[in-house]
């Protein structure tokens, strides 16, 4: 069985918090409009009687075993009161429209504790008959047993009131349990789905469960698209201020404060899985790096679903494919200018039929190193590593690798299937990056500007 990490589901409770209020004000809403609306009120009342010494004993003491005989005989008088002969007179008396064994589950008699007393509770809609069965059961109990017996032993000595109030008002009680059902209901469905959530999530012990380091956070971001346009997702040129650019900004920093010995010219940015928001990563990144006055070029090396083409609306005509396939000495032809100052591009190209050949191959290295006598920063924007090699061969080949990971989302599984395929070519992992991370969940981003409104990366 998995260990769980109390502080982790604590953390993760924190996303339930509006289920639980909403779930707890329905539940006691339902509640109350069932007591108020709903549910018949009952009444109930009751009479008592005393069991008392066979007359021919009357001017003899009682004894404990005579006290002791009443006691036993009690419980056999318990049930003569609710039998049919008994019952079904009252019925006829009253005009009921019961039938006896109806009118048995509303009557209850008990035996007093260490007492010769029998009470008998009655329970109706209506508190008028409530009180007259309650009397008129008592009265021809008391008959009909003189009749059986020939003992005159049962005296009546209290005898019915006219209840004022419902006996079946619980509401209280009710919506007291209704709201600490509901409450301990969502907490125990929240337990279930986090047991079994797979799901890397913003807040874990992530380096010690992964065994990767966390290269950065990146903030989710709020800003909507204008009406009939895509979001522009080039969020750090467009909204330098907001806490996703900054988020950005800070992911650049790591890595330069990260590799300030050894250094590096060439990131592969890569995930475990399509939608993950590697290329919203890759391009921004580019960005802040560009803005820092480093000369960058951004490479889409997804060769079968590359879409950086279409975040920075520029032309795919010729790409990284048709460049591997030409002569690479003709690289200047396939750099587009981005129109952001110190960005340039190459995007993906044709589908080729071998993308994993081409990645891999000679020409792609000898193109890399004559690319980054251009440049001082590469960023490529790898495909997805489970499914395809692409970005495993292309990981051999750079100086630093990022794993960008979405919030509550990929699966822990999947995250470790990458970090292994990668660990077995060697490959330069500088960490995992956690994408889309909740402003709430990193409270620790609150001192960035706003400018934001809603959009997921």
């Amino acid at each position: 069985m998995e260990e769980i990490d109390l502080k982790d589901f604590l953390n993760y409770l924190i996303k339930f918090i509006p289920a639980i209020v909403i779930v707890t004000i329905l539940a006691i809403g339902v509640t109350f409009f069932y007591d108020t609306q709903i549910k018949t009120p009952l009444y109930s009342t009751y009479t008592k009687v005393l069991l008392m010494q066979d007359n021919a004993s009357n001017n003899s003491s009682a004894t404990l075993n005579d006290v002791s005989a009443n006691q036993k005989l009690a419980t056999t008088y318990s049930e003569f009161v609710k039998s049919r002969l008994v019952l079904q007179q009252v019925i006829d008396k009253l005009h009921l429209d019961y039938s006896a064994d109806d009118l048995a589950k509303n009557v209850n008699v008990t035996n007093v504790t260490d007492t010769q007393v029998l009470k008998i509770t009655v329970t109706d809609p209506s508190a008028e008959n409530a009180q007259k069965i309650a009397d008129t059961t008592t009265t021809i109990f008391s008959k009909e047993i003189t009749d059986i017996t020939g003992i005159d032993n049962v005296k009546p000595y209290e005898v019915a009131q006219l209840p004022s109030e419902p006996s079946n008002n619980t509401l209280k009680r009710d919506i007291a349990i209704a709201a600490a059902v509901a409450i301990f209901g969502v907490l125990a469905i929240a337990f279930v789905i986090f047991y079994f959530d797979d799901s890397v999530k913003y807040g874990e012990d992530l380096e010690k469960k992964i065994g990767l380091p966390i290269a950065g956070k990146i903030i989710k971001s709020n800003i909507k698209a204008r009406k009939g346009r895509e979001v522009d997702e080039l969020m750090v040129q467009k909204y330098p201020k907001s806490a996703v650019s900054e988020s950005i900004k800070a992911l650049r920093t790591n890595l330069q404060f990260s590799s300030v010995d050894s250094g590096f010219k060439t990131i592969l940015i890569t995930s475990s899985v399509a939608s993950e928001g590697k290329s919203f990563v890759s391009s921004n990144l580019a960005i802040s790096f560009a803005q820092s006055g480093k000369k960058v070029l951004i490479v889409d090396c997804d060769l079968r679903k590359g879409r950086l083409h279409r975040v920075f609306r520029l032309p795919n005509t010729l790409g990284l494919s048709n460049l591997l396939a030409d002569d690479i000495t003709k690289y200047g032809k396939y750099i587009q200018r981005t129109g952001i100052s110190n960005l340039y591009m190459i995007t993906r190209g044709a589908y080729p039929p071998n993308p994993s050949e081409l990645l891999g191959s000679k020409k792609n290295r000898i193109l890399i190193e004559k690319l980054k006598t251009k440049f001082d920063i590469i960023i490529f924007d790898g495909a997805p590593c489970n499914g395809v090699t692409d970005s495993v061969i292309m990981s051999t080949i750079v100086d630093e690798v990022l794993i960008v990971t979405r919030d509550s989302s990929t699966a822990k599984s999947a995250l470790e299937s990458t970090k292994e395929m990668l660990q077995k070519v060697s490959a330069p992992i500088a960490g995992v990056v956690m994408n889309n991370v909740s402003k709430k969940d990193a409270s620790y981003y609150g001192y960035y500007g706003d400018g934001e409104r809603s959009h997921s990366h």
